[in-house]
C-alpha cells in the first residue's frame, strides 16, 4: 500500500460448506460461496473476505470493518423453538458458526448485511421466528416458482427508513426462498412484498444493521452490498476509535460482548 493510501474495507462472507466437484475430485467436503458476492464487494472497492463456519470465537470481527450473511439452507427451527417442518433443510454448522461472527459484530458496531438466509438468521438472532414454508402461508410459489429459477417482485419500503434510503428508486427486487420472517423479534420491518412477505428488516438502534430477503449480488446494480461497503468504508477513513466495542442487548436474551449468541442448498437460497 503506498504512503497516504487509505486500505479497502474488510468485508467478510459467511461461506458454506457444500459437496463440491473440480478437475478430477467429485463430491468433496468445500468451503465456497457464490462469486456473485465476492464480485459486488469488490466492484463496491471492498476487499471480500470468505469465512467458514466457525463458532470457536467472534475474535476475527476485530480485522474486519463489515460482516455478509450470506443466502444457503434454512435456519434450524431449533434457533425459534419449532419443531422441523419435513420440507425444512438446515445446517447447524452454518447456525452456529455465523450466530457467534454476528454476536461480535454487534458488539463491535460492524457494519452488518444479512441476504435472505441472512436476513432469516438476523431477525432468529433478535428473538423472532420464520414461517418453514412460505406457500402455505401465501398460497404460491411465486417466491421460489422453480429449483434454481428466480421469482421477480414488487416491493416498498417504509419511508425514513434505513432500507429506503439505501434502495432509493427500487421497485422490483428478485426472489428465492421458501422461507420468510413470521415474526422480526426486536428488529423493524422496513420492506414488504405484494403479498406482504417480509422482504427488509433492519435495527434501528445501531449505524448500520440491515437484512433483505431478496439477492442483490444477483441483480445489476447491488445496492445493499454497495451500501455495506461505504458503512464499512466509513470504519476504515475514521481509523480504529471510529469503532468502539460495547455491550449490547443479546439477541437471544440478557447481554454479551460478542460471546453471548448461540446458535445451501437450494432450499433458502
Amino acid at each position: 500500500m503506498s504512503a497516504g493510501s487509505v486500505r479497502r474495507p474488510l468485508i467478510g462472507i459467511s461461506a458454506y460448506v457444500e459437496p463440491a466437484g473440480w478437475a478430477v475430485w467429485r463430491d468433496v467436503p468445500a468451503v465456497l460461496v457464490p462469486e456473485a458476492y465476492a464480485r459486488a464487494v469488490t466492484a463496491a472497492g471492498g476487499r471480500a473476505v470468505v469465512l467458514p463456519p466457525d463458532d470457536v470465537d467472534g475474535d476475527v470481527v476485530a480485522v474486519l470493518d463489515g460482516l455478509l450473511l450470506a443466502g444457503g439452507a434454512d435456519v434450524g427451527p431449533g434457533r425459534y423453538g419449532q419443531r422441523p417442518d419435513p420440507r425444512t433443510e438446515d445446517r447447524p454448522d452454518r447456525d452456529a458458526g455465523e450466530l457467534t461472527l454476528l454476536a461480535a459484530a454487534l458488539a463491535a458496531e460492524l457494519p452488518v448485511l444479512g441476504v435472505c438466509r441472512g436476513m432469516q438468521l438476523l431477525a432468529v438472532a433478535y428473538g423472532g421466528t420464520l414461517h418453514q414454508h412460505l406457500p402455505d402461508v401465501v398460497g404460491h410459489d411465486a417466491h421460489r416458482p422453480a429449483p434454481g429459477v428466480y421469482g421477480s417482485h414488487p416491493v416498498r419500503f417504509a419511508p425514513g427508513s434505513l432500507a429506503a434510503t439505501v434502495l432509493a428508486g427500487v421497485k422490483r427486487v428478485n426472489s428465492y426462498h421458501h422461507q420468510a420472517v413470521a415474526d422480526p423479534g426486536r428488529l423493524s420491518v422496513t420492506g414488504w412484498a405484494e403479498d406482504g412477505v417480509v422482504e427488509a428488516v433492519e435495527d434501528p438502534a445501531l449505524p448500520f444493521v440491515l437484512g433483505v430477503q431478496w439477492h442483490p449480488e444477483n441483480e445489476p446494480d447491488p445496492l445493499p452490498i454497495t451500501a455495506l461497503v461505504r458503512a464499512a468504508g466509513r470504519l476504515v477513513d475514521g481509523g480504529c476509535d471510529a469503532r468502539r466495542p460495547r455491550a449490547v442487548a443479546s439477541p437471544v436474551g440478557g447481554s454479551t460482548d460478542g460471546q453471548g449468541l448461540s446458535g445451501d442448498r437450494q432450499s433458502t437460497g
